[in-house]
């Protein structure tokens, strides 16, 4: 067992354990233990399963972004205030009250990341039991949680189109070049369609004016050609647990933007029209922002001050 292996175990135990559970249930309905599209069907079950528990951060992805978009009258009143001094004092005086501003409001630029970096060692763990499925097979190494060695050999006696789930793009034959091509491709585009429809229908044109999204566009390209150009190595299994996973992703995100769209977004004039064109009264607070109410957001360096009792009585006179 090498390094990468120790450290990511407890993960691969309780992948392997999920992959086990699903072969069991799908082979007990009556598919055939050593067919490979029980193995398929078990990785996309694994898939379900982490994407289920991953609902919460996508929807704290949600309603960060959402924060991110009432944030941009601060944050431009920041470049404002700081436009045209380009010393090394004041850059960073106007990055830190940019931190301070998403620390106040609890947000982050990067909340849209978190999802597949929460995801990075889920997948490492599943190739690690793909990889090592050969040698569990074989006896050289050890049952990983409910992985047995049969099971092991099932899944090794397995095949998609006559291609072994542990095959990858280099190894020799056409078919296997077809395959796991055809799956990274597809894969890649997935993951560039999904960014691109967050970026092209949820961001209202401040945001997307504000320098930061300059960072978020390159990881538009960057992303899917690093997972285009290390697909190669990637194994079969590996590529339909990533590809089942992007669907999910597209398909989820897709429902977020149609339904509850940000404020100001081109999502958000879609969602009003076609109210209006089935003759639906649109809320106040819909043109406002959407259905999900959204805070004030917190002015750095500022503090509420305290009111007393008879001018809280004026103020409602």
């Amino acid at each position: 067992m090498d390094w990468m292996d120790k450290l990511l175990y407890p993960l691969q135990w309780v992948v392997a354990w999920i992959l086990a559970i699903f072969h069991e249930i799908f082979t007990a309905i009556g598919l055939q233990a050593d067919s490979g599209w029980t193995w398929v069907l078990s990785i996309a079950g694994l898939t379900v399963v982490i994407r289920a528990l991953l609902i919460p951060l996508f929807v704290y992805q949600i309603k960060s972004q959402r924060k991110m978009q009432l944030l941009q009258p601060e944050i431009q009143r920041l470049q404002a205030k700081y436009k045209g001094k380009k010393d090394q004092y004041s850059r960073q005086a106007m990055a830190e009250e940019q931190m301070a501003l998403f620390r106040d409001n609890k947000t982050s630029p990067w909340a849209s990341c978190l999802p597949l970096l929460v995801q990075m060692p889920i997948f490492f763990s599943l190739f690690r039991v793909i990889h090592n499925m050969p040698k569990v097979a074989s006896g050289d190494v050890g049952a990983i949680g409910g992985f047995t060695q049969q099971l092991a050999i099932q899944a090794e006696n397995s095949s998609i189109f006559g291609i072994s789930l542990s095959a990858v793009f280099t190894d020799p034959g056409v078919a296997v070049k077809l395959l796991t091509g055809v799956l990274i491709v597809v894969m890649a585009a997935t993951m560039f369609i999904t960014q691109k429809q967050m970026m092209a229908k949820n961001m209202s044109e401040s945001a997307m004016a504000n320098p930061m999204m300059q960072s978020q566009k390159m990881l538009l390209y960057v992303m899917p050609l690093v997972f285009g150009i290390g697909g190669i190595y990637f194994p079969l299994g590996v590529l339909i647990y990533w590809l089942v996973s992007n669907t999910w992703t597209m398909a989820q995100q897709h429902m977020v933007i149609r339904n509850m769209p940000a404020p100001g977004s081109k999502a958000e004039k879609e969602m009003l029209e076609r109210k209006a064109r089935k003759g639906k009264t649109v809320k106040q607070e819909e043109i406002k922002g959407s259905t999900v109410t959204e805070e004030a957001p917190k002015k750095s360096g500022q503090r509420q001050q305290p009111v007393s009792k008879n001018r809280k009585k004026n103020k409602k006179r």
